[in-house]
């Protein structure tokens, strides 16, 4: 009697583990969430924080102190409905739509130029008014191209060896969307799509020889845009030698001003919500340059600390991108990976440029930067990432 009950218990506890370790499967990562959330949490301060001063400026004179930090906290609002709602979605009716989002994608990049629909700032072309809101469509293409390039080599995982096959049709679709970028103009945004494009073939096989030729000739490409145009020159020059005395004032004037934000944050900062370089002294501020407000107001640890979640946000979707690809799941593997690789490159480009070690290229910093398109679209991307890895568990516990 008493080894029976000895034995139910015993069966009772090991079917009880078995349940919390197909819970534990089953479960979403936590970590990436709350990591995540952190981010984006994070964003909202400091975009608070960096823009509050903004109305002394003769150019936000009609906003309120609160503006950006109200719109910013929709755009999250709007993210997170999105991002829900494309959690839902299974990672193959992502494959099957990727054709279509990137050529709907394309169709909102020419739109941006329609006389009545296109809103043009500062000679730049970039968004698309809705009367309330503005939508910017290249952010919209960044998530697109990822989905169509993992998408493609997936289709064309048998011919990716062949030029005329495998490489130039995709070459064709990314040109076609760089040319529509470069016209706006968006270089930065271009050279985000390109090397999400670029990375994507090659971690899905590319010929090696095609894709080395391929690099050098985005690089080509892109050496001879900075040179062909005198203004994209002059940032060149400004970015070598900002304190030069024929740019400090002009082209170098944003950067030269990023370099004494950071200065002045030394090691701690000067403190939440006390930096004097948001006072109109930096432009762009609560976007392209937030990073100079929190290492002016958080120093060093406030930065390497933003810096090492980005980190490990970009190590994990990689991870998230092996562990699919080792069940067999390409197209999430790539998917998951691109992802990855769009966080990690326009990261690097953003923390380079206000750092002083890249020219200005225009791109807000993921996740942090205020922006509503930017930051709808990277809770969307954070989504499919959280997609990919709830699929690897349901597929490691035996189900499909």
């Amino acid at each position: 009697m008493i080894h029976s009950i000895r034995q139910f218990a015993a069966g009772f506890t090991g079917a009880a583990g078995d349940l919390r370790t197909r819970r534990a499967m089953r479960s979403y990562d936590q970590a990436l969430l709350w990591v995540s959330l952190l981010l984006l949490g994070f964003g909202l301060v400091m975009v608070y924080s960096a823009s509050i001063a903004l109305p002394a400026a003769p150019k936000y004179a009609a906003y309120q102190g609160h503006h950006f930090l109200v719109r910013h906290l929709a755009a999250l609002m709007m993210g997170f409905t999105l991002a829900w709602c494309a959690f839902q979605a299974p990672m193959t009716q992502w494959e099957k739509a990727a054709p279509k989002l990137f050529i709907g994608a394309l169709v909102l990049l020419t739109l941006v130029f329609a006389p009545v629909i296109g809103k043009g700032v500062n000679g730049s072309h970039r968004w698309i008014s809705l009367g309330i809101a503005h939508i910017q469509p290249s952010e919209l293409m960044k998530l697109a191209a990822t989905l169509y390039a993992a998408d493609y080599t997936v289709r064309k995982q048998a011919v990716m060896h062949s030029v005329r096959e495998g490489f130039l049709p995709m070459a064709l679709a990314i040109g076609c969307a760089g040319a529509l970028l470069l016209l706006e103009p968006d270089m930065g945004a271009f050279m985000v799509i390109a090397v999400i494009a670029m990375g994507v073939l090659f971690l899905g096989g590319i010929n090696l020889k095609w894709f080395s030729g391929l690099a050098l000739t985005v690089a080509a490409t892109f050496g001879l845009l900075i040179w062909l145009s005198p203004w994209r020159r002059a940032r060149i020059f400004a970015y070598l030698d900002p304190w030069d005395a024929r740019y400090a004032q002009g082209k170098a004037y944003q950067l030269t001003h990023s370099l004494i934000a950071f200065g002045r944050g030394e090691w701690f900062g000067v403190g939440l919500g006390n930096s004097v370089e948001k006072l109109n002294y930096l432009p762009e501020a609560h976007t392209d340059f937030i990073l100079a407000v929190i290492g002016e107001e958080l120093g060093f640890v406030g930065v390497s600390g933003v810096m090492l979640l980005f980190a490990w946000l970009v190590r994990r979707a990689f991870s998230i991108g092996r562990q699919a690809l080792a069940l067999d799941r390409v197209f999430a593997a790539l998917t998951a990976q691109g992802i990855g690789l769009w966080i990690g490159v326009q990261t690097f480009i953003n923390m380079g440029v206000n750092l002083g070690l890249l020219p200005t290229k225009g791109l807000t910093l993921p996740l942090l930067s205020y922006g509503g398109s930017g930051i709808v679209m990277n809770c969307i991307a954070l989504a499919l990432l959280m997609r990919v890895d709830y699929e690897n568990r349901v597929v490691m516990r035996g189900g499909r």
